[in-house]
């Protein structure tokens, strides 16, 4: 989503990228994926977490910034849940600034196809009004596509 995420100031934010295997059946994907976007919307907002997360087949790779204790905790929750597997951390670490401060989750699109902030539903979800993505979003997005294929070479 496009929401400001306000959060404490800091000179630095931690950021971490994963990639994980989709175990979502492919019939039960829409509805279920519209909770997953709803909650972690939510609850990403109230821990002041910001990121964007690619759906491509089988697989999730995400970025997650904010307070490195918060992006932790998340990630080791989401490393325990049921609907994926194989997480690998991809990268981690501090960074100058975040790079999605405006998004406290977004569908990211696969190679040429464009990004979706997106609105969850108890049905699904949809898409809602986007903005321009900036050259630094751009490239980190560009990264998650990478991952996505397989390409392990975050940089």
């Amino acid at each position: 989503m496009t929401d400001q995420v306000p959060g404490p100031a800091s000179e630095s934010t931690f950021r971490l990228i994963y990639r994980s295997h989709n175990l979502i059946p492919a019939e039960r994907r829409k509805a279920e994926l519209g909770v997953l976007f709803g909650v972690a919307r939510a609850n990403n907002k109230q821990q002041h977490i910001t990121g964007a997360l690619l759906l491509a087949d089988d697989s999730f790779v995400q970025v997650l910034e904010g307070e490195e204790t918060a992006v932790r905790a998340l990630f080791d929750h989401i490393s325990e849940d049921p609907r994926h597997d194989s997480v690998s951390l991809l990268e981690s670490g501090d960074f100058e600034s975040r790079v999605f401060s405006r998004w406290a989750m977004a569908k990211v699109a696969e190679d040429g196809e464009p990004d979706i902030p997106l609105i969850a539903h108890t049905d699904g979800i949809s898409p809602a009004a986007g903005r321009r993505t900036t050259s630094e979003q751009d490239r980190l997005l560009d990264v998650m596509r990478a991952a996505a294929r397989g390409d392990s070479h975050i940089r």
